[in-house]
Protein backbone atom coordinates (compact mmCIF):
# COMPACT_ATOMS: atom_id res chain seq x y z
CA UNK A 1 0.00 0.00 0.00
CA UNK A 2 2.90 2.65 0.61
CA UNK A 3 4.50 2.21 -2.69
CA UNK A 4 1.29 2.26 -4.34
CA UNK A 5 0.30 5.75 -2.91
CA UNK A 6 3.46 7.26 -3.05
CA UNK A 7 3.23 6.38 -6.98
CA UNK A 8 -0.24 8.08 -6.63
CA UNK A 9 0.50 10.73 -4.66
CA UNK A 10 3.74 11.42 -7.58
CA UNK A 11 1.18 11.07 -10.32
CA UNK A 12 -1.01 13.38 -9.67
CA UNK A 13 1.37 16.03 -8.42
CA UNK A 14 3.18 16.20 -11.55
CA UNK A 15 0.54 15.01 -14.19
CA UNK A 16 -2.68 16.77 -12.55
CA UNK A 17 -0.98 19.86 -11.11
CA UNK A 18 -2.48 18.59 -7.73
CA UNK A 19 -0.71 19.67 -4.50
CA UNK A 20 -0.01 16.57 -2.32
CA UNK A 21 -1.02 18.09 1.06
CA UNK A 22 -4.27 18.25 -0.75
CA UNK A 23 -4.51 14.89 -1.79
CA UNK A 24 -3.28 13.79 1.67
CA UNK A 25 -6.30 15.82 3.32
CA UNK A 26 -8.88 13.76 0.78
CA UNK A 27 -6.72 10.77 1.57
CA UNK A 28 -6.76 11.00 5.23
CA UNK A 29 -11.52 11.61 5.03
CA UNK A 30 -11.87 8.49 2.85
CA UNK A 31 -9.41 6.30 5.18
CA UNK A 32 -10.92 7.94 8.14
CA UNK A 33 -14.80 7.02 6.74
CA UNK A 34 -13.48 2.65 5.68
CA UNK A 35 -12.16 2.36 9.23
CA UNK A 36 -15.83 3.35 10.81
CA UNK A 37 -17.03 0.93 8.76
CA UNK A 38 -14.51 -1.26 9.88
CA UNK A 39 -14.25 -0.64 13.72
CA UNK A 40 -17.82 1.44 14.66
CA UNK A 41 -18.10 5.00 15.83
CA UNK A 42 -14.76 5.28 17.62
CA UNK A 43 -14.40 8.54 19.64
CA UNK A 44 -12.78 11.24 17.74
CA UNK A 45 -11.42 9.19 15.18
CA UNK A 46 -8.55 10.53 13.13
CA UNK A 47 -6.57 9.22 10.80
CA UNK A 48 -2.75 10.37 9.71
CA UNK A 49 -0.92 9.65 6.44
CA UNK A 50 2.85 10.37 6.38
CA UNK A 51 2.90 12.58 2.95
CA UNK A 52 6.56 11.47 2.69
CA UNK A 53 6.65 8.10 3.77
CA UNK A 54 3.12 6.34 3.01
CA UNK A 55 2.55 5.37 6.63
CA UNK A 56 -1.19 5.19 7.69
CA UNK A 57 -2.40 5.35 11.61
CA UNK A 58 -5.63 5.73 13.11
CA UNK A 59 -5.61 7.55 16.27
CA UNK A 60 -9.45 7.81 19.08
CA UNK A 61 -9.33 10.22 21.75
CA UNK A 62 -10.98 8.05 24.49
CA UNK A 63 -11.89 9.14 28.00
CA UNK A 64 -10.47 7.51 31.00
CA UNK A 65 -12.37 5.28 33.16
CA UNK A 66 -12.24 3.09 36.26
CA UNK A 67 -14.63 0.46 34.46
CA UNK A 68 -15.41 0.46 30.68
CA UNK A 69 -18.94 0.29 29.40
CA UNK A 70 -18.57 1.71 26.22
CA UNK A 71 -15.42 0.57 24.52
CA UNK A 72 -16.33 3.23 21.66
CA UNK A 73 -15.17 5.94 23.90
CA UNK A 74 -13.64 4.92 26.92
CA UNK A 75 -10.44 3.38 27.95
CA UNK A 76 -9.57 1.56 31.62
CA UNK A 77 -6.93 3.07 33.22
CA UNK A 78 -4.77 0.25 33.76
CA UNK A 79 -4.92 -0.01 30.31
CA UNK A 80 -4.32 3.74 29.94
CA UNK A 81 -1.51 3.62 32.42
CA UNK A 82 0.37 1.48 30.28
CA UNK A 83 0.15 4.10 27.79
CA UNK A 84 1.02 7.46 29.86
CA UNK A 85 1.86 6.83 33.18
CA UNK A 86 0.58 9.76 34.58
CA UNK A 87 -2.91 9.40 32.99
CA UNK A 88 -5.65 10.10 35.91
CA UNK A 89 -9.82 9.04 35.34
CA UNK A 90 -11.41 11.37 33.49
CA UNK A 91 -8.54 12.53 31.47
CA UNK A 92 -8.68 11.84 27.38
CA UNK A 93 -6.02 9.79 25.89
CA UNK A 94 -5.30 9.52 22.28
CA UNK A 95 -5.12 5.83 21.54
CA UNK A 96 -3.18 4.06 18.46
CA UNK A 97 -6.27 2.07 17.10
CA UNK A 98 -4.92 0.97 13.88
CA UNK A 99 -6.13 -2.44 12.61
CA UNK A 100 -3.13 -4.59 11.69
CA UNK A 101 -4.86 -5.52 8.63
CA UNK A 102 -6.00 -2.38 8.08
CA UNK A 103 -4.02 -1.53 4.98
CA UNK A 104 -5.16 -4.60 3.05
CA UNK A 105 -8.90 -4.30 3.95
CA UNK A 106 -9.28 -0.41 4.08
CA UNK A 107 -6.89 0.24 0.91
CA UNK A 108 -9.07 -0.62 -1.63
CA UNK A 109 -12.10 1.43 -0.44
CA UNK A 110 -10.13 4.40 0.41
CA UNK A 111 -8.26 4.26 -2.87
CA UNK A 112 -11.82 4.79 -4.32
CA UNK A 113 -13.34 7.54 -2.17
CA UNK A 114 -9.71 9.21 -2.50
CA UNK A 115 -9.74 8.84 -6.26
CA UNK A 116 -13.41 11.06 -6.11
CA UNK A 117 -12.27 13.21 -3.90
CA UNK A 118 -9.15 13.93 -6.05
CA UNK A 119 -11.59 14.24 -8.50
CA UNK A 120 -13.39 17.36 -7.07
CA UNK A 121 -10.03 18.67 -5.60
CA UNK A 122 -9.28 18.63 -9.80
CA UNK A 123 -12.36 20.54 -10.81
CA UNK A 124 -12.10 23.02 -7.79
CA UNK A 125 -8.48 23.70 -9.54
CA UNK A 126 -9.93 24.20 -12.62
CA UNK A 127 -12.32 26.53 -11.77
CA UNK A 128 -9.41 28.75 -9.56
CA UNK A 129 -6.88 28.27 -12.91
CA UNK A 130 -9.60 29.22 -15.93
CA UNK A 131 -11.63 31.70 -13.53
CA UNK A 132 -9.98 34.81 -14.85
CA UNK A 133 -9.41 33.47 -18.28
CA UNK A 134 -12.66 33.94 -19.48
CA UNK A 135 -12.14 36.54 -22.34
CA UNK A 136 -9.37 34.91 -23.54
CA UNK A 137 -8.02 32.96 -26.19
CA UNK A 138 -6.66 29.38 -25.82
CA UNK A 139 -5.46 26.74 -28.57
CA UNK A 140 -6.28 22.96 -27.76
CA UNK A 141 -6.37 19.59 -29.37
CA UNK A 142 -10.27 18.28 -30.84
CA UNK A 143 -10.81 15.18 -28.50
CA UNK A 144 -14.34 13.94 -29.20
CA UNK A 145 -17.56 14.88 -30.08
CA UNK A 146 -20.65 14.14 -28.00
CA UNK A 147 -24.31 15.32 -29.60
CA UNK A 148 -22.84 18.51 -31.77
CA UNK A 149 -20.65 19.38 -29.06
CA UNK A 150 -16.71 19.77 -29.19
CA UNK A 151 -14.36 18.35 -26.71
CA UNK A 152 -11.31 20.60 -26.39
CA UNK A 153 -8.08 19.35 -24.48
CA UNK A 154 -6.36 22.22 -23.11
CA UNK A 155 -3.69 20.36 -21.47
CA UNK A 156 -3.88 19.39 -18.10
CA UNK A 157 -7.80 20.59 -18.62
CA UNK A 158 -10.91 20.00 -20.88
CA UNK A 159 -13.28 22.25 -22.24
CA UNK A 160 -17.03 22.25 -24.06
CA UNK A 161 -17.79 23.98 -26.95
CA UNK A 162 -21.30 24.15 -27.40
CA UNK A 163 -23.18 23.37 -31.11
CA UNK A 164 -24.79 26.82 -30.72
CA UNK A 165 -21.03 28.22 -30.18
CA UNK A 166 -19.86 26.60 -33.45
CA UNK A 167 -19.18 27.68 -37.20
CA UNK A 168 -21.67 26.69 -39.03
CA UNK A 169 -19.76 26.55 -41.76
CA UNK A 170 -16.20 24.98 -39.95
CA UNK A 171 -15.72 21.00 -40.08
CA UNK A 172 -13.43 20.08 -37.00
CA UNK A 173 -11.95 16.33 -36.85
CA UNK A 174 -10.16 14.85 -33.83
CA UNK A 175 -6.87 15.64 -33.99
CA UNK A 176 -7.29 19.41 -34.68
CA UNK A 177 -5.72 22.03 -33.16
CA UNK A 178 -7.68 24.90 -32.69
CA UNK A 179 -7.72 28.18 -31.13
CA UNK A 180 -11.14 29.19 -29.20
CA UNK A 181 -12.70 31.66 -26.84
CA UNK A 182 -12.99 31.07 -23.30
CA UNK A 183 -16.97 31.94 -22.90
CA UNK A 184 -17.24 31.27 -19.21
CA UNK A 185 -15.96 29.11 -16.87
CA UNK A 186 -19.02 27.79 -14.98
CA UNK A 187 -19.00 26.08 -11.22
CA UNK A 188 -22.42 24.36 -12.02
CA UNK A 189 -23.89 21.12 -9.95
CA UNK A 190 -21.25 18.51 -11.49
CA UNK A 191 -18.08 20.75 -11.44
CA UNK A 192 -16.51 23.42 -13.32
CA UNK A 193 -17.11 23.85 -17.09
CA UNK A 194 -15.07 25.90 -19.56
CA UNK A 195 -17.07 26.69 -21.94
CA UNK A 196 -15.39 27.46 -25.40
CA UNK A 197 -16.31 29.36 -28.56
CA UNK A 198 -15.38 30.48 -32.08
CA UNK A 199 -18.78 31.79 -32.99
CA UNK A 200 -18.78 34.34 -29.91
CA UNK A 201 -18.47 38.24 -31.28
CA UNK A 202 -15.33 38.40 -29.04
CA UNK A 203 -13.29 35.93 -30.74
CA UNK A 204 -12.80 37.99 -33.55
CA UNK A 205 -12.03 41.19 -30.94
CA UNK A 206 -9.57 39.18 -28.79
CA UNK A 207 -7.94 38.39 -32.77
CA UNK A 208 -7.61 41.68 -33.40
CA UNK A 209 -6.07 42.69 -30.24
CA UNK A 210 -3.50 40.10 -30.63
CA UNK A 211 -3.07 41.23 -34.40
CA UNK A 212 -2.58 45.04 -34.32
CA UNK A 213 -0.62 46.44 -31.76
CA UNK A 214 -2.29 49.70 -31.98
CA UNK A 215 -4.92 47.79 -30.15
CA UNK A 216 -3.21 46.01 -27.79
CA UNK A 217 -1.97 49.29 -26.53
CA UNK A 218 -4.97 51.33 -26.93
CA UNK A 219 -3.74 53.78 -29.42
CA UNK A 220 -6.66 52.34 -32.01
CA UNK A 221 -10.22 51.09 -29.99
CA UNK A 222 -12.40 48.91 -31.60
CA UNK A 223 -15.61 50.87 -30.82
CA UNK A 224 -18.43 48.59 -32.19
CA UNK A 225 -18.36 45.37 -33.67
CA UNK A 226 -20.92 42.63 -35.24
CA UNK A 227 -21.01 39.38 -36.83
CA UNK A 228 -22.35 36.77 -38.79
CA UNK A 229 -20.06 34.25 -37.64
CA UNK A 230 -18.65 32.03 -41.26
CA UNK A 231 -20.05 34.79 -43.34
CA UNK A 232 -19.22 38.45 -42.50
CA UNK A 233 -17.77 40.73 -39.69
CA UNK A 234 -17.86 44.41 -39.57
CA UNK A 235 -16.02 46.19 -37.08
CA UNK A 236 -16.11 49.93 -36.65
CA UNK A 237 -12.39 51.25 -35.11
CA UNK A 238 -11.70 54.66 -34.35
CA UNK A 239 -8.07 56.97 -32.52
CA UNK A 240 -7.93 60.10 -30.30
CA UNK A 241 -4.62 60.35 -32.60
CA UNK A 242 -5.29 61.99 -35.62
CA UNK A 243 -1.93 60.94 -36.88
CA UNK A 244 -3.26 57.30 -36.48
CA UNK A 245 -5.16 55.56 -38.86
CA UNK A 246 -7.27 53.56 -37.73
CA UNK A 247 -8.35 51.46 -40.54
CA UNK A 248 -4.50 51.33 -41.95
CA UNK A 249 -3.42 50.45 -38.60
CA UNK A 250 -5.66 46.85 -38.45
CA UNK A 251 -5.60 46.22 -42.21
CA UNK A 252 -1.82 46.20 -41.79
CA UNK A 253 1.13 46.83 -44.51
CA UNK A 254 -0.22 44.74 -47.18
CA UNK A 255 -3.35 43.47 -45.41
CA UNK A 256 -0.64 41.46 -43.22
CA UNK A 257 -2.66 41.79 -40.12
CA UNK A 258 -6.00 41.59 -41.07
CA UNK A 259 -5.48 38.55 -43.64
CA UNK A 260 -3.76 36.50 -40.91
CA UNK A 261 -7.07 37.30 -38.87
CA UNK A 262 -9.17 36.43 -42.27
CA UNK A 263 -7.25 33.12 -42.07
CA UNK A 264 -8.09 32.26 -38.51
CA UNK A 265 -11.51 32.52 -39.65
CA UNK A 266 -11.41 30.23 -42.06
CA UNK A 267 -12.02 32.95 -44.78
CA UNK A 268 -14.72 34.84 -43.10
CA UNK A 269 -15.45 38.51 -44.01
CA UNK A 270 -13.71 41.33 -42.76
CA UNK A 271 -15.15 45.06 -43.16
CA UNK A 272 -13.31 47.29 -41.28
CA UNK A 273 -15.06 50.45 -40.76
CA UNK A 274 -13.82 53.95 -39.58
CA UNK A 275 -16.28 54.58 -36.57
CA UNK A 276 -17.67 58.48 -36.26
CA UNK A 277 -20.19 60.20 -33.89
CA UNK A 278 -21.68 61.65 -36.94
CA UNK A 279 -24.56 59.19 -37.88
CA UNK A 280 -24.82 59.68 -41.57
CA UNK A 281 -21.22 59.43 -42.05
CA UNK A 282 -20.90 55.93 -39.57
CA UNK A 283 -23.84 54.33 -41.87
CA UNK A 284 -22.75 55.67 -45.32
CA UNK A 285 -18.89 53.52 -44.37
CA UNK A 286 -20.38 50.62 -43.01
CA UNK A 287 -22.95 50.34 -46.01
CA UNK A 288 -19.91 50.75 -48.62
CA UNK A 289 -19.41 49.46 -51.39
CA UNK A 290 -22.90 50.80 -52.23
CA UNK A 291 -23.35 54.96 -52.80
CA UNK A 292 -26.45 55.98 -50.96
CA UNK A 293 -27.85 58.84 -52.48
CA UNK A 294 -29.75 60.22 -49.67
CA UNK A 295 -30.57 59.74 -45.92
CA UNK A 296 -33.30 60.52 -43.29
CA UNK A 297 -32.85 60.13 -40.04
CA UNK A 298 -35.69 59.33 -37.28
CA UNK A 299 -34.15 60.38 -33.80
CA UNK A 300 -37.29 59.44 -31.83
CA UNK A 301 -37.55 55.90 -32.87
CA UNK A 302 -33.74 55.62 -33.93
CA UNK A 303 -34.42 54.61 -37.46
CA UNK A 304 -32.15 55.64 -40.19
CA UNK A 305 -33.70 55.25 -43.86
CA UNK A 306 -31.42 55.00 -46.72
CA UNK A 307 -32.08 55.75 -50.35
CA UNK A 308 -30.12 54.03 -53.08
CA UNK A 309 -30.31 53.91 -57.16
CA UNK A 310 -31.93 50.63 -58.29
CA UNK A 311 -28.40 49.63 -59.56
CA UNK A 312 -27.05 49.83 -56.07
CA UNK A 313 -29.69 48.32 -53.89
CA UNK A 314 -28.68 45.10 -54.05
CA UNK A 315 -24.80 46.04 -52.83
CA UNK A 316 -26.46 48.14 -50.10
CA UNK A 317 -28.79 45.15 -48.42
CA UNK A 318 -26.18 42.49 -49.15
CA UNK A 319 -26.83 38.81 -49.70
CA UNK A 320 -29.98 37.38 -47.98
CA UNK A 321 -30.02 41.29 -46.08
CA UNK A 322 -26.58 40.21 -44.57
CA UNK A 323 -24.84 43.98 -45.18
CA UNK A 324 -27.82 45.78 -43.68
CA UNK A 325 -28.35 43.59 -40.77
CA UNK A 326 -25.10 43.90 -39.76
CA UNK A 327 -25.13 47.73 -39.97
CA UNK A 328 -28.23 47.94 -37.46
CA UNK A 329 -26.10 45.87 -35.39
CA UNK A 330 -22.79 48.23 -35.54
CA UNK A 331 -24.29 51.39 -35.53
CA UNK A 332 -27.49 50.50 -32.83
CA UNK A 333 -29.98 51.90 -35.12
CA UNK A 334 -32.71 50.39 -37.43
CA UNK A 335 -31.28 50.68 -41.00
CA UNK A 336 -33.63 50.32 -43.03
CA UNK A 337 -32.58 50.53 -46.81
CA UNK A 338 -34.81 51.38 -49.86
CA UNK A 339 -34.88 52.26 -53.56
CA UNK A 340 -34.74 55.85 -54.81
CA UNK A 341 -37.54 57.07 -56.17
CA UNK A 342 -36.59 60.75 -55.50
CA UNK A 343 -35.10 61.20 -59.29
CA UNK A 344 -37.97 59.30 -60.83
CA UNK A 345 -40.27 61.77 -59.57
CA UNK A 346 -38.24 64.65 -60.43
CA UNK A 347 -38.42 63.18 -64.21
CA UNK A 348 -41.89 62.88 -63.99
CA UNK A 349 -42.71 66.23 -62.69
CA UNK A 350 -40.45 67.59 -65.66
CA UNK A 351 -42.73 65.43 -68.30
CA UNK A 352 -45.64 66.76 -67.06
CA UNK A 353 -45.07 70.60 -66.69
CA UNK A 354 -43.55 70.22 -69.87
CA UNK A 355 -46.73 68.73 -71.22
CA UNK A 356 -49.07 71.32 -70.15
CA UNK A 357 -47.29 73.75 -71.95
CA UNK A 358 -48.38 71.62 -75.11
CA UNK A 359 -52.09 71.53 -74.00
CA UNK A 360 -53.01 74.59 -75.40
CA UNK A 361 -53.08 73.50 -78.83
CA UNK A 362 -55.83 71.47 -78.09
CA UNK A 363 -54.28 68.14 -76.96
CA UNK A 364 -55.05 65.61 -74.07
CA UNK A 365 -52.72 65.51 -71.29
CA UNK A 366 -51.25 61.72 -72.59
CA UNK A 367 -51.14 62.92 -75.74
CA UNK A 368 -48.64 65.77 -74.59
CA UNK A 369 -46.78 63.50 -72.24
CA UNK A 370 -46.46 61.65 -75.64
CA UNK A 371 -45.05 64.17 -77.43
CA UNK A 372 -42.75 65.10 -74.83
CA UNK A 373 -40.70 61.96 -73.62
CA UNK A 374 -40.56 61.51 -78.11
CA UNK A 375 -38.58 64.94 -77.70
CA UNK A 376 -40.90 68.10 -78.29
CA UNK A 377 -40.75 69.76 -74.82
CA UNK A 378 -41.60 72.97 -76.07
CA UNK A 379 -44.91 74.67 -77.41
CA UNK A 380 -42.16 76.59 -80.12
CA UNK A 381 -40.61 73.56 -80.98
CA UNK A 382 -44.09 72.17 -81.80
CA UNK A 383 -45.01 74.96 -84.12
CA UNK A 384 -41.95 75.29 -86.02
CA UNK A 385 -39.40 72.50 -85.17
CA UNK A 386 -41.39 69.62 -85.76
CA UNK A 387 -42.78 67.96 -89.40
CA UNK A 388 -46.53 66.98 -88.91
CA UNK A 389 -45.66 63.19 -90.13
CA UNK A 390 -43.10 63.37 -87.18
CA UNK A 391 -46.30 64.26 -85.23
CA UNK A 392 -48.43 61.70 -86.11
CA UNK A 393 -45.80 58.86 -85.84
CA UNK A 394 -45.12 59.98 -82.11
CA UNK A 395 -49.04 60.25 -81.50
CA UNK A 396 -49.96 57.29 -83.73
CA UNK A 397 -52.27 59.41 -85.51
CA UNK A 398 -53.14 60.25 -89.41
CA UNK A 399 -50.99 63.33 -90.78
CA UNK A 400 -54.54 65.21 -90.88
CA UNK A 401 -54.88 65.48 -87.89
CA UNK A 402 -51.09 66.21 -87.18
CA UNK A 403 -51.59 69.18 -89.11
CA UNK A 404 -54.29 70.57 -87.52
CA UNK A 405 -52.13 69.91 -84.02
CA UNK A 406 -49.60 71.45 -85.73
CA UNK A 407 -51.42 74.95 -86.92
CA UNK A 408 -53.00 74.74 -83.10
CA UNK A 409 -50.08 74.87 -81.87
CA UNK A 410 -48.60 78.16 -84.09
CA UNK A 411 -51.84 79.96 -83.15
CA UNK A 412 -50.79 79.24 -79.56
CA UNK A 413 -47.55 80.47 -79.69
CA UNK A 414 -48.62 83.71 -82.06
CA UNK A 415 -47.07 82.45 -85.01
CA UNK A 416 -49.95 83.03 -87.60
CA UNK A 417 -50.43 86.19 -85.87
CA UNK A 418 -46.97 87.42 -86.68
CA UNK A 419 -47.44 86.06 -90.77
CA UNK A 420 -50.34 88.12 -91.09
CA UNK A 421 -49.19 91.36 -89.76
CA UNK A 422 -46.11 91.05 -92.08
Amino acid sequence: MTNELLSLFEYYEVEKGIKRDVMVEALETALQSALRKKIGPARDLRVSVDPDKGDIRAYSTLVVVDRVENPYDEIDIFTARRINTDINVEDELEVDITPADFGRIAAQTAKQTMLQRLRQAEKEMIYDEFKDRAGDIVSGTVRRFERGDVWVDLGKFEGIMPQRERVSTEEYNTGDRIRVYVVAVENGSRGPEIILSRSHPNFVRRLFESEVSEIADRTVEIRALAREPGFRTKVAVWSEDEKVDPVGACVGLRGARVKNIVNELNKEKVDIIRYSDDLRAFVEDALKPAVIERMTIDEENKVVRVFVDEEELSKAIGRRGQNVRLTTRLVGWDVQVQKDESAQEEFEKKINDAAQTLTVAGLSLDQAKELVVGGVNSLQLLATGVDEVDIAGILQIDVEDAKAISAAAKKAAGIETADVAE
